[in-house]
């Protein structure tokens, strides 16, 4: 049976490529799209659909918004996020939607997330009623992640009677060493009473990126990348030590894909 589909973004242009996309790929039944996320959830409320391609930032009504208030009949549909969000963000859009589709869309990445999508359907009703999710959850879930009061722009050192203010934006990186974390600026290191697992989830990920379990990486401040004896990936800083640190073989990929690499 074909998947129905609809398209919603705020700007025109946007859900006319997608839908000229989508059709040129005979494998979806387009029963709708909109420029205005209150007409689409109106539609949605009273049209059941399989799968809903959103935009997340669209004035009036936000995707997560409208997530949140949405009451499709029938199964609740899976969610391919179109987001012209940076990389940082689409951990974040990949935990309980289906997939993102980063803009402008790509016909190969189009493709990926339908062949996803069909995977997911095809494991048989058991495994799909498995599967569907619970959009009001991702709603929240990515509202959270994404907020920007979550970010850290400061962080505190704190040694004796002695307070330092540290500006994130000029930390080349963290790493942790005898059960201490360190931020490190201009080639010094503070002592911050902030584990890495927290920093990674408070800092903004388009500039930070965890290379190692002991390390978190400026992706600023990263000069070159080059193998290490060991054959393994090495990061070399743009500060005064020329720091090199060792990335992990499980995070290297990451890494790459955060440089455009």
């Amino acid at each position: 049976m074909t998947l129905r589909a609809f398209v919603l973004d705020d700007e025109a242009l946007a859900v006319k490529r997608l839908t000229k996309l989508l059709d040129e790929t005979g494998r979806l039944d387009i029963v709708g799209s909109d420029t205005d996320p209150v007409r689409a959830l109106t539609f949605l409320d009273a049209n059941a659909v399989d799968v809903l391609f959103l935009d997340i930032q669209m004035p009036g009504l936000t995707g997560f918004e409208l997530l949140e208030r949405v009451k499709s009949p029938g199964r609740e549909p899976f969610v391919i996020f179109t987001t012209a969000y940076d990389r940082y963000a689409l951990n974040a859009f990949a935990v309980n939607s289906i997939d993102y589709l980063l803009k402008p869309i790509e016909r190969e990445r189009l493709a990926h997330a339908l062949d996803k999508l069909e995977r997911i359907r095809g494991g048989g009703a058991q495994g799909a009623e498995a599967k569907a999710p619970d959009i009001r959850a991702i709603a929240r879930q990515l509202a959270a992640e994404l907020s920007p009061q979550r970010r850290l722009d400061r962080i505190a050192s704190k040694v004796g009677e002695r307070t330092t203010i540290l500006d994130i934006a000029r930390v080349t990186h963290f790493f942790s060493k005898d059960k201490l974390t360190f931020a490190v600026v201009d080639g010094r290191e503070h002592v911050i009473d902030v584990t890495l697992t927290d920093l990674e989830s408070r800092l903004d990920p388009r500039r930070f990126v965890r290379i190692h379990r002991a390390a978190l990486v400026n992706l600023g401040f990263v000069e070159e990348l080059f193998p290490g004896v060991d054959g393994g990936l090495l990061v070399r800083l743009k500060d005064g030590r020329k720091t090199e640190l060792s990335v992990a073989r499980d995070r290297a990929r990451e890494l790459k894909d955060r440089l455009g690499i």
